[in-house]
């Protein structure tokens, strides 16, 4: 590797607004004039996933979020989104629910200003009111959960969950294969295989609620109400799938909320619950309350892992900043699978792991 790509790997992910202000502010004018909206842009931001993102007000015309790819992987996770959002607002199973999702007004993912423009839902992001009021954690959590198990179960079915277990695991384990350098050989390639085994040998035979998964479902796509008691919307739909395995949503809420609260890296709160083998009892409260038999303590750090999985490889896939920053890798890559490996080899070498089955 060059000494600049070593060096760009200290950089922080997301470049420093004071230096990207201006050209991001030039490049939301030209888009709102392409768009020929009317509106002004206000407060344009880089998000992680190189994404412009920015919101479009006046002009005679309800406001609305204009979200501009700045690389070939973000106009693949705007597709992606677009066509999720679409389905789901044909899905007459949804009813009502679906007045939480965008509403795409435009998408023009091709030509030199590339954009998609949706509707702008009300209410307030939870990680923003999470980070005023911590003491709202519980309340906002369970709202959140409640809501996304409508979804789950009106779009879901109750099945054995072997057959799909290798379409779950494999790809996202070739992403982090494929992506970051630590995991090609010696302990990373090592700790992908016990991976792999640690979740497929946890989970098989187990019967689970297979539906539309958001996949990125963390209070910072989560909208809540002006009274914050009531979800007002949900965005960001670019990783979602019709045929996931839907605790993942549930896990993902909690683990990131934890992550947000406890000021720490996602992979820090990850690994403590590998170290555990089991999530805190605080935690496991919050999950017992929306998922009825579906899973039990046995499979809590299995689910665990594979929502770590999904999320890094998500992320991995969203942007080529992740695979760059040493850091990010280091804090919530090698911190996992570090652990993973460290509690395997603590493991007693005799009698094969249970494998809890559900009722």
């Amino acid at each position: 590797m060059s000494l600049t790509g070593e060096l760009r790997g200290f950089l922080p992910l997301r470049p420093a607004g004071l230096l990207t202000r201006p050209a991001d502010a030039l490049t939301a004018r030209r888009l709102a004039d392409s768009l020929q909206a009317g509106g002004a842009p206000r407060s344009p931001r880089r998000t992680f996933s190189d994404l412009l993102v920015f919101r479009l007000d006046g002009g005679g015309t309800e406001p609305a979020v204009v979200k501009h790819p700045r690389s070939p992987r973000a106009a693949a996770s705007l597709e992606h989104e677009c066509e999720a959002v679409r389905r789901l607002a044909r899905d007459e199973r949804l009813g009502s629910w679906r007045r939480l999702l965008p509403v795409v007004k435009e998408r023009r993912l091709e030509g030199p200003l590339p954009a998609v423009v949706e509707s702008c839902l009300p209410g307030v992001e939870a990680d923003a009111l999470l980070r005023r009021s911590p003491a709202l954690a519980r309340p906002v959590a369970e709202s959140a959960l409640m809501a996304i198990r409508e979804l789950h179960r009106a779009t879901g079915r109750t099945q054995e969950v072997t057959p799909l277990l290798a379409d779950w695991v494999e790809p996202r384990l070739a992403v982090l294969a494929e992506q970051v350098r630590w995991c090609r050989r010696g302990e990373g390639a090592k700790a992908l295989a016990v991976l792999r085994e640690r979740i497929e040998s946890a989970l098989a035979g187990h019967r689970l609620l297979v539906a539309w998964t958001h996949a990125d479902f963390h209070p910072g796509n989560v909208l809540l109400s002006e009274g914050r008691e009531t979800l007002s919307g949900v965005i960001d739909w670019a990783g979602a799938v019709p045929d996931g395995p839907s605790l993942l949503d549930c896990h993902t809420f909690v683990l990131t909320m934890r992550h947000q609260l406890a000021g720490r890296e996602f992979g820090a709160v990850v690994a403590d619950v590998v170290r555990r083998d089991s999530l805190s009892a605080q935690d496991r409260r919050l999950l017992d309350g929306v998922r009825a038999v579906e899973a039990g303590p046995r499979t809590d750090t299995a689910v665990t892992l594979l929502t770590w999985l999904w999320h890094v490889a998500g992320n991995l896939e969203k942007s080529s900043r992740y695979a760059r920053s040493h850091r990010w890798v280091a804090d919530n890559v090698v911190s996992v699978l570090g652990e993973l490996l460290a509690h395997e080899s603590a493991a007693p070498v005799h009698g094969s792991r249970s494998r809890g089955r559900t009722a």
